[in-house]
């Protein structure tokens, strides 16, 4: 090894540099396909946002129910 080169990056800094890029490659992808899909079925993607505030988490996972 060159005295001058600067040290090899860690295995673990390599992993996450992968991993970060494949679940953006990912996100772009997914993006596509949803657009293709919604071109082909005369919607519009992403959806306009609403005034409509989001359920409260447990009612959309519905109460009482176990967890598993």
């Amino acid at each position: 090894m060159k005295p001058t080169s600067k040290p090899l990056p860690s295995l673990v800094d390599i992993e996450r540099e992968v991993v970060a890029e494949s679940r953006e490659w990912g996100r772009q992808r997914l993006e596509e396909r949803l657009q293709k899909l919604a071109e082909e079925h005369g919607e519009v993607f992403p959806p306009k946002a609403t005034s409509e505030q989001a359920p409260d988490v447990a009612q959309r996972v519905g109460r009482g129910k176990a967890r598993r």
